[in-house]
């Protein structure tokens, strides 16, 4: 089960539903562009909001067998809808257990919000993992030319031991295959595969 967590004085971290749609697309609509590049699979050419319905769709359905874990962050103090975040099962490596992505709608970027809601999510994670004595890798993959997605990926790397894949991979989207950079790392942290 996915569960509802805090980080910041004045972010929460709230399970997806089908209820947010409406506060999705309004992110959406603030930067379509800025939107596509962190969700790479949505075609901007057809029904968005379709798209986006059965996305939160899937996951609502899917976040209590404990396959994907899905988080819209929320601003307490303004009561809006920052971006999402989360461990879905979009996976280049066969030893992955979960590919971590992240979207901060333009207004709230530049300010560390996915890293401190990623560490969040890695510090559950890791307190999940090792009570259950499990082993998690996790992927994060970005478009080169993301910056942003890049820097955040880097930073969770670095404060988390993970490793950057030389090379770049190859990831399908709408007909293309798109060349990603791969992070990695291991959950809990000091164990191996």
């Amino acid at each position: 089960m996915t569960p509802e967590l805090e980080f910041r004085s004045d972010m929460k971290l709230v399970p997806v539903s089908k209820s947010i749609l409406p506060l999705l697309l309004e992110a959406y609509n603030e930067d379509p562009k800025a939107a596509q590049t962190a969700l790479p699979w949505l075609n901007a050419e057809f029904n968005v909001q379709g798209q986006l319905s059965d996305m939160l769709f899937d996951v609502e359905n899917q976040s209590d067998v404990d396959r994907l874990h899905f988080w819209w962050i929320r601003s307490e103090e303004k009561g809006v809808f920052v971006g999402l975040i989360g461990l879905g099962d979009e996976l280049q490596l066969l030893q992955s257990s979960y590919n971590l992505g992240y979207w901060v709608r333009s207004s709230f970027q530049r300010q560390g919000i996915a890293l401190e809601a990623t560490r969040t999510i890695l510090e559950w994670l890791e307190n999940k993992a090792r009570e259950n004595q499990e082993f998690h890798r996790i992927e994060i993959t970005v478009h080169p030319h993301n910056e942003p997605g890049l820097a955040t990926a880097n930073r969770i790397c670095q404060e988390w031991g993970g490793e950057i894949m030389e090379q770049f991979i190859g990831i399908e989207i709408g007909q293309r295959t798109v060349p990603h950079r791969l992070h990695i790392l291991d959950l809990p942290r000091g164990d191996a595969a």
